[in-house]
This record gives structure tokens, sequence and C-alpha cells, in this order.
């Protein structure tokens, strides 16, 4: 098939362009608008001019009647072309223009007529009620044409009705005065339709700047395509308008923050409640790439605002990328603590070896006795106070790190925690996430120490790990345990400012606590209350629970 009569169609058919239609739609809205109320115009109109020609046909016939020589010729003379009745009709009809004036009496015979042939003759049409009495408006034909009547009784001077007047007004002008008014009606409907056509192309105009000049199929396809897009992609997408108000949520944004439809339209407070997640979606924190954790993930959020006063956040699960920087970061401290290990045991074997070299066989004896025998000591301290084998390891494997580092690191002789935990990784993470703090608190510092205190009342586990360091100050208190709040260097594989707001988000979802205060004699203590964190004595604890990297169990290393 040709390409022509395709593209004929296409010009006949309606514009693509959204622009186009709309003003092409206002138009034809405003014109017709314009045509029915001009139609509605003329139809009172045209009524009100036929009322006003049979009033005045009805004046000049009631004028006609009281004339004293209309009535006085009727009874005294007869019907003629030149009597009496006949010349004062004619005089008035032609003082007001009226087509003609009827004068007949109670038999129907014509006194008067424009027609000098009529008089005496009966009429065309009945004045039957005119000679009861009767005052009679009308549009009806006679022997002159269609007019405007006017019929009222003819008295005598004892008021007797002795005939009627009858008065009609040329139809025809009654027509010109309805055909005259239409030009300057049209006048006026052109006019409001010119107004409303440029009302419609300023309409069009915005709705072009607003629309981009698309038409109504790229607009489609385009909704179409950010449909599949938003619920496509694996970043959430919050979208509010200028009141704050969440106006579009896309399927990752509900799996993250764990709403669903019933959250359109409202506020974020109302939505999500109070907290940072609330605080940097409503862009009441700023910044990019703001870290928050919302129930047990850890969320990066962006908020990017919107011309019409609203804003598009966008939300990416980080959980994951944390948890394999936190293992990272588990793994280099261990690393470190082989390291200084390995650096220790070296420096030992060339000592041994020269012990042996110089053939002190009994100091080289002694000398590896007391290498074991620290070693030893060492452990037996640890595990008589802390009977559960992880946090046994993870305390005395932190005690090389800390050696290497320069730090004494103290189990307090008030340690007592049986092998009774119902989540010994999580304690074990909190554990090292506080300790790993404080060292990084104490480097450079003579002197350092760190104090880890475990004990149990019932089946609550408290925790406290005190620093010899600077401590921190009484206002930033609270700051520490706030989601992306730190004061050191971002490592590698993310941000900081974590660790502590999931160790109290561990706590409180536990029914306890963590909080900082200032350790005697100067240095920070941090205190973990974790109630029900043991099994009651005689009871098997089961199997460990497993980690969420949403939780302190993800966090060992960072108290960002």
């Amino acid at each position: 098939m040709s390409p022509t009569p395709s593209a004929r169609r296409r010009r006949l058919g309606l514009p693509r362009r959204v622009f186009s239609q709309v003003l092409l739609m206002q138009v034809a809205i405003a014109a017709g608008v314009a045509v029915l109320a001009t139609g509605l115009f003329l139809a009172p109109l045209s009524r009100q001019l036929d009322q006003e020609a049979m009033r005045r046909a009805l004046a000049i016939a009631e004028t006609t009647a009281q004339d004293p020589k209309i009535g006085e010729g009727v009874l005294s003379t007869p019907p003629s072309a030149d009597g009496p009745v006949q010349k004062e009709a004619e005089r008035i009809r032609r003082a007001t223009h009226a087509e003609y004036i009827v004068v007949l009496d109670r038999h129907w015979i014509r006194w008067s007529h424009p027609t000098p042939g009529e008089i005496g003759r009966r009429v065309s049409t009945s004045p039957t009620d005119a000679l009861k009495g009767k005052e009679v408006m009308e549009i009806d034909k006679g022997t002159l044409g269609r007019s405007a009547r006017g019929k009222v009784p003819l008295y005598d001077s004892r008021h007797r009705i002795i005939g009627a007047v009858s008065v009609g007004i040329e139809y025809s002008s009654v027509r010109a005065s309805l055909i005259g008014a239409i030009p300057g009606l049209f006048a006026y409907a052109g006019g409001a339709l010119a107004v409303g056509a440029l009302a419609a192309w300023l309409i069009s105009r915005r709705v072009q700047r607003q629309t981009r000049d698309l038409a109504f199929s790229d607009i489609s396809a385009l909704l179409d395509e950010r449909e599949a897009m938003l619920h496509g992609i694996r970043e959430g997408v919050v979208a509010l308008d200028r009141a704050g108000r969440i106006r579009l949520l896309n399927d990752e944004a509900r799996r993250l923050l764990g709403i669903g439809d019933e959250a359109l339209g409202r506020s974020l407070d109302e939505a999500l409640g109070t907290g940072r997640t609330t605080d940097v979606l409503a862009g009441r924190v700023t910044g990019t790439d703001l870290l928050t954790v919302r129930g047990q993930r850890v969320l990066v959020a962006n908020r990017m605002p919107t011309d019409d006063g609203g804003a598009v956040a966008t939300l990416r699960d980080r959980t994951e990328l944390e948890q394999l920087g936190r293992e990272l970061d588990s793994t280099r401290g261990l690393i470190d603590a082989l390291r200084a290990q390995d650096h220790e045991h070296a420096n030992r074997m060339h000592t041994l070896l020269g012990l042996l070299e110089l053939e002190m066989y009994d100091d080289a004896v002694e000398f590896v006795g007391e290498v074991v025998g620290d070693h030893r000591v060492t452990a037996e301290q640890v595990t008589e106070k802390i009977k559960d084998p992880l946090l046994a390891a993870l305390l005395v494997g932190k005690a090389t790190v800390a050696a290497e580092r320069g730090v004494a690191l103290w189990i307090s002789d008030r340690t007592r925690l049986p092998d009774r935990l119902i989540d010994p990784r999580g304690l074990v993470t909190v554990v090292g996430n506080l300790v790993d703090n404080a060292l990084d608190a104490l480097g450079g510092t003579p002197h350092a120490r760190v104090e880890v205190e475990l004990r149990t009342e019932g089946r609550t586990a408290v925790l406290r790990v005190r620093d010899t360091g600077p401590g921190i100050p009484a206002e930033q208190r609270e700051l520490v345990f706030t989601e992306g709040w730190s004061t050191k260097k971002p490592p590698a594989h993310g941000k900081r400012g974590l660790g502590l707001s999931l160790v109290r988000r561990f706590a409180e979802r536990q029914g306890g606590s963590a909080t900082v205060s200032e350790a005697d004699g100067g240095g920070a203590e941090f205190t973990v209350v974790l109630p029900e964190a043991l099994t009651e004595p005689g009871l098997d604890a089961g199997p460990e629970p497993a980690l969420t990297a949403s939780g302190p169990a993800a966090d060992e290393e960072e108290a960002r």
C-alpha cells in the first residue's frame, strides 16, 4: 500500500500532540457554547419581540376604541369607504404605522379597513372574545397576511358593547427586528469565542510546557515505562508531594521500609514513625549517601527535590555489603592478631636459638616454660571467668591484639558468665565491637588499658567495657548511637557510623539498653544490659540463632 493514503488519514484525524488536541477541543467547546448561547438567546428574543408587537397592537386598539368619533360613527353612519369611521381609523393607522385598524359591529361587519373594498364585509377571523368584553392578543393570519393582533371591545356612551376594534402589526417587521438583532448578537458571540479561543491557546501553551510537547501516546508509553522501571529496579523509590505525604512507592521501597499501600497519602511520620529514616527521607538530615537502619536492614538514602515542591528519595540495601565489610574487618583483625603472634613467636624463637647456640640449655628450658606458662595463664584466667567458648576465644585473641598495640586488656575480677547464653554469637559481636572501639580510642595513649566486665543477674547479662582514653563529651553521648555519626575515617568497604547504633538496636530488641558514661578515673564506659540473655539453669540453650546483617552480629568490628 502506498504511504499517501496513510498520510492523508493522519492529516484528517486528530493531531498527535497534546497541545494541539487540547487547543482543538477547547476551541470546539468554546464554539459550541457560543452557538448554544446564541440560540438560547434568540429563542426568548423572538418571543419577546412577538409579545411587544402584540402589546403594541393592543395599545393602539385600546386608543382607537376610546376615540368618541369611532363609537358615534358606528351608531350613526353606515359603513363606507368615505365614512367618518374609516377616516378616523386610517388617520390613527398612519400615525401609529399599524398594518391595519379594523372597526366592526356586533354582526362582524367591517366599518374600516386599509383596503376600502373590504368595508361592509364580514371579518375573516372570529371576534367573539372581543365582543364578549375580553382583550385579545395573538399572532394570526388574515386577509393581509400574518400579523401580530390586538382586539378590544368597542363601547358606546352607556358602556354597552356595540362592536370591536382589531389592530394588526405587520409580522414581517417583527421578524425584521429579530433579524436586525442577529448581527449584533453574532458580534458579541464572536467576541466571546475569540476570548475563549485566546484562553484556550494560553491554557494549551501551559499544557504544552508541562507535557514537554509530547503526544498522548508518548505520555502513555512513558507512564508504562515508568511503572516497569520503578517496579523492576532493585532500588527503593519513594516520591513525596510538597506537603511531605507519600504519593508513590515501588515494590523495593515497600520491602525495604516494611510498609504497603496503606502508607500512600500519609506523612512520613505517620507511615514510618519517628527516627533517622524518617528524618533522612523528609530532608531534615541533609547530605548524600546517608546511612540509616530500618528494622533489620542497613540502607543508604539519597533525596532529590522536585520542581513542584516535593521530593524523590532512593534507597539502596547495603545490609549484605555491610556484613561482608565487617567480616573483612574481622578477618583483618584476626590477621593482625596472627601477625602479632608471628612477630612475637619469631622473637621468642630467635631468643631460644641464641640460648641453644650458647649451650645455655637450662635457661632455654626455663624460657620455654615461661612463654608457655604465660599463654596458659592468660587463657586459663579468661576461661575460669567466662564459660562460653566463643566469647572466651574472642577475648584471648583480643588480648593478643591489644598487647601488640601496647594496650593492656584486663578481665574484671567481677566477671562471671556461665555457658548458658541464648545468643552467644550476638554477644560475641557486641563485645568485639566495643573492645575494638576502645582499642581505637587508645591509640598512642601511654599506660593504655581496657577492662571488660561480664556478669549475670539472674537471666540478665550485663556487659561493661571501660578504657582510659579521652572519653566522650556529655553532649555527644547520645550522638554516638546515631546512624551515620562518626569521627573516624571511613573504611574501604563503606561508611562508618553503624556499629554503636546496631549495638543499641540489638539491646533494645531484647528489651535492654546500651548507654555510655564517664569511667572512674577518666575515659569512657559502655554498658549493655541484655535481659533474658541466659537460659534457666539446667536447660539446654538449644541451637544458636542465625545472625542477620542488621543486628550487632553483623557488626563485630565497627562502632563508627
